[in-house]
């Protein structure tokens, strides 16, 4: 047996420098708030909350006044930004650069086509973090889609007119693959002159859905690390299932059952952008442990 802890998976950029600059802040002050969960990651949560984190929601800000929040790497809308100053709450805004850089591109884009009726479409999960940040760009005025027969729904019901200006932009964790078809689907039904589409899928994210592929495809058997509650790693495990169908997504070691792996398999551990090394590391160090064979990681 071999064990193998794909080099290219832990936290993304977004992700990882968040964590840092509230382990940073904790260091020195032993407390901090986070509006929402730092990570869709139980497991980190957890160990942040031992250093003095906690998690709030919007209904806490006027209790915070003069404690500090921290903003995710999700981002959030102008509205929350217009709360904490309102209620006196200072703020560390860990919200990715790629997020920031893809909300002003929506403001923008929907200041040109909206005065003409023209509408923004956003590719990505109701009610996400990203996507309601994404959304209150716009104050609402925005059509958001899961997945190519959300998008057909929509021109059925006039919701969404082709007659119109449509600009399309995409969450940034979304799977480049099913972006594409709608993409492709829309493209075929509006004049180029009255169709924007932006490639907002984070360039780490995107490329990570062939090398997670390629990996998973090396190995007999795949635990795939990741939250429950993370969009991201969904999309990603999905990719390793189709191309391993001995592909486990698990939380953690408890969630391993040893009889699924034999004495002659190739052992593979990666995770999604939410999950840290230390997470991976732990799975691969528990398989080696307890099958006694030597490891790769």
């Amino acid at each position: 047996m071999k064990v193998l802890v794909d080099p290219e998976s832990g936290c993304c950029n977004g992700v990882r420098m968040a964590i840092e600059k509230s382990e940073e802040f904790l260091k020195q002050s032993g407390s901090l708030y986070s509006l929402g969960a730092i990570v869709h990651n139980g497991a980190e949560i957890a160990r942040l909350s031992q250093l003095g984190m906690e998690t709030v929601g919007y209904e806490d800000l006027p209790s915070l006044s003069g404690k500090t929040i921290l903003i995710r790497a999700h981002g959030e809308p102008p509205s929350t930004y217009k709360m904490i100053e309102e209620f006196g709450v200072k703020l560390i805004d860990c919200t990715c650069p790629v997020v920031l850089a893809l909300q002003k591109k929506i403001a923008k884009k929907y200041s040109e086509i909206a005065p003409r009726g023209g509408k923004i479409l956003i590719f990505g999960k109701i009610g996400h973090a990203e996507v309601n940040g994404l959304v209150g760009q716009v104050a609402g005025d925005a059509c958001v889609i899961s997945s190519l027969d959300d998008l057909k729904a929509l021109i059925m019901s006039g919701e969404i007119d082709l007659d119109k200006e449509l600009a399309l932009f995409s969450q940034t964790t979304k799977d480049p693959a099913h972006y594409q078809e709608i993409c492709d689907y829309l493209r075929g039904r509006i004049p180029a002159e009255s169709l924007s589409i932006y490639n907002t899928i984070c360039a780490q994210v995107s490329s990570r859905h062939k090398k997670l592929e390629k990996f998973a495809s090396e190995c007999s058997v795949l635990y795939f690390v990741c939250g429950k509650e993370s969009s991201n790693g969904r999309v990603l495990y999905d990719s390793c299932k189709r191309v391993n169908p001995r592909s486990y997504k698990i939380e953690g070691v408890e969630d391993i059952n040893l009889s699924d792996i034999d004495d002659n398999d190739i052992v593979g551990i990666c995770g999604a952008a939410s999950t840290t090394r230390w997470q991976l590391e732990r799975v691969a160090d528990f398989i080696t442990r307890s099958k006694g064979d030597s490891s790769n990681y």
